[in-house]
């Protein structure tokens, strides 16, 4: 009897054995898709967020919603989206250049079509590559406005800045650029619609 239990009591474990081989790469499988479309949710929901941010600035500039832009006083009333914001520029070295621009049609309509075709591509989820070259500009554009490495303005008072380097445009740029490196419009948008189109594959700048 015991010559006959043992192979019985080896295949038994051999079989459990093979078992729990068997179950491992699945779970690891499953724990990998998992985080991959925990990834995907992330990066969507951080892509709406950040195309809500550029939407509602147009908006708000645009119509005067009394947020930033004071009621009566939108793009639609005769404001100016960029005079304010231009014209207040108190140091860095494009201080001069900025204020030349404050106001100019071609300036405001650039800044607010930018506004508005980065907000509406990034909720879309189409155009990101696009989307991220233009929002890069611009940021790099407003950073230089704010100029955070000043300790001082060019009336001698001081900055306020917080940071030497990294502020919030800074941020937005790098989000913008991450958000069209990982494909985000792909969950919660209409990205792999519009990359299936053939004029988007065609021209993969496009996606």
């Amino acid at each position: 009897m015991a010559l006959h239990d043992h192979p019985q009591r080896h295949l038994g474990m051999g079989l459990r054995s093979l078992r729990r081989t068997s179950a491992a790469p699945a779970s690891a499988g499953e724990a990998t898709a998992v985080a991959t479309a925990t990834q995907a949710y992330v990066f969507a929901g951080l892509r709406l967020l950040t195309g809500f941010v550029f939407l509602w600035a147009f908006l708000d500039k645009a119509f005067g919603l009394g947020y930033a832009t004071g009621s009566g006083k939108g793009w639609i009333d005769g404001g100016s989206p960029t005079k304010g914001f231009l014209g207040g520029v108190a140091v860095g070295p494009m201080e001069s250049t900025f204020h030349a621009w404050a106001g100019a049609a071609w300036a405001d309509w650039l800044f607010m079509l930018g506004l508005l075709g980065i907000g509406l591509a990034l909720i879309a989820g189409i155009g990101l590559r696009l989307a991220a070259i233009a929002g890069t500009a611009m940021m790099a554009l407003m950073w230089i406005a704010e100029w955070p490495p000043a300790k001082h303005l060019s009336d001698g008072s001081a900055s306020m800045s917080t940071n030497p380097f990294a502020d919030y445009h800074l941020v937005y740029a790098v989000v913008l650029i991450g958000l069209a490196a990982v494909g985000a419009g792909a969950t919660w948008g209409l990205g792999r619609a519009w990359a299936r189109l053939p004029f988007v594959s065609r021209n993969r700048w496009l996606m």
